[in-house]
């Protein structure tokens, strides 16, 4: 093939690494809270393992000294219309229905997975969707993959969503309002209260809620943030994954029983893929069954977060987070290269996000703290970044 078909993407990579917007596999070994690259031992601060539990070795060997042979199986080697529906996907369903007090949950491969299927199976043209600026990309690709009409709300402007419903709403069968509960950007957490309440106020209008960085960490059993602000039985389509606090894959939907019972007829990444092995269905059962043990870690983080987010205030930094996820935004994309590079020689794992995962002239270092850490480990990564 000649070799001028490649050329365009040679440009575009020499672009993008000329505005520091390149993107590269990183490489480095974990071992609990530190991460080992090219000889160079970090702490790691760009981690999902909100909990610590990814590396508790403990933690595994009680899973390993306990579950039975049958689940130990590594493939399913097959979606789960076909031959792929094993024992433990039920039992993990039903035991996510039960603690949120469900009619039904369903789990996927993944929360991509999820995110871009539910809202084409469920959306057809008579069908609205507001959705705030700020959803991850995952819910962007399911708005654009379905036939609704979506529109998007300034970020957390409630006010705008109310008019947008009062303009459209009359015009639809149905309204889905679709928002992340703990913003995977900005750290910030939404008001799903006031969502509920909006939701009941226009008929025909469900409330899609994204719990993929709450789950586990907020709430008083760690079942997110719609427990932690008592309306769990408003969300009608709850959304987490297992792949960050809970240290598995894949992800679920808590929701009613009809609404499960359609996805699997009509959504194509759960009906085309093959199905998560029994025994990551085993080790997530395990570990959310253990949830409410891990009130410790939850409080320890919620302090650590306050301790960090405090520091970057009293250095005169804006400061959106209410979680564990805390943004220093430093404006263009090879700035933030350079401080994150910066950081990583001073021994602090943490990565520069760049457009397009975030607005031009918003590229940041986002810190993403586990339980792992300490009140020390907070301190010294202050003193360290706001160190000319």
């Amino acid at each position: 093939m000649k070799e001028y078909v490649y050329a365009p993407f040679a440009d575009e990579l020499r672009r993008l690494d000329a505005t520091g917007s390149l993107r590269v596999l990183p490489e480095g070994a974990q071992e609990g809270k530190w991460i080992t690259d090219s000889g160079h031992r970090m702490l790691n601060l760009s981690s999902n393992d909100y909990l610590g539990l990814a590396g508790d070795t403990a933690l595994r060997d009680e899973f390993l000294n306990q579950t039975p042979p049958e689940a130990m199986r590594f493939s399913a080697s097959s979606s789960r219309l076909l031959t792929g529906n094993f024992a433990e996907h039920r039992r993990l369903e039903q035991l996510l229905a039960s603690l949120y007090g469900a009619e039904a949950a369903i789990v996927f491969s993944s929360g991509y997975h999820m995110n871009a299927g539910i809202l084409p199976a469920l959306a057809d043209r008579r069908t609205l969707i507001l959705a705030d600026k700020l959803v991850h990309a995952s819910l962007i690709d399911g708005l654009r993959l379905s036939a609704a009409k979506c529109l998007r709300f300034r970020h957390q402007d409630y006010d705008q969503l109310r008019a947008l419903m009062e303009r459209h709403h009359a015009a639809f069968d149905r309204t889905i309002i679709v928002t992340e509960s703990v913003f995977s950007m900005d750290g910030d957490v939404a008001r799903l209260q006031e969502l509920v309440d909006m939701k009941h106020h226009f008929p025909g209008t469900l409330l899609y809620v994204d719990e993929a960085h709450a789950v586990g960490v907020r709430g008083r059993r760690g079942l997110g943030l719609a427990e932690e602000q008592a309306c769990l039985d408003g969300v009608d389509i709850l959304c987490g994954t297992f792949g960050k606090a809970l240290a598995s894959v894949g992800a679920f939907t808590v929701c009613r029983r009809v609404v499960r019972d359609y996805l699997v007829n009509r959504m194509r990444p759960l009906i085309f893929t093959t199905a998560l092995p029994p025994v990551n269905m085993a080790w997530t059962r395990f570990v959310v069954e253990r949830l409410t043990e891990f009130a410790d870690r939850r409080e320890r983080l919620a302090a650590l977060s306050a301790r960090l987010r405090e520091a970057f205030a009293r250095r005169g930094q804006a400061m959106p987070s209410e979680s564990h996820i805390v943004p220093l935004v430093v404006g263009e994309s090879s700035d933030a290269v350079r401080t994150a590079v910066r950081m990583q020689r001073l021994g602090f794992y943490v990565l520069p996000i760049r457009p397009p995962t975030v607005p031009e002239g918003t590229s940041r270092l986002r810190f993403s703290l586990t339980a792992a850490l300490d009140a020390a480990d907070v301190d010294r990564l202050t003193a360290n970044l706001f160190t000319p």
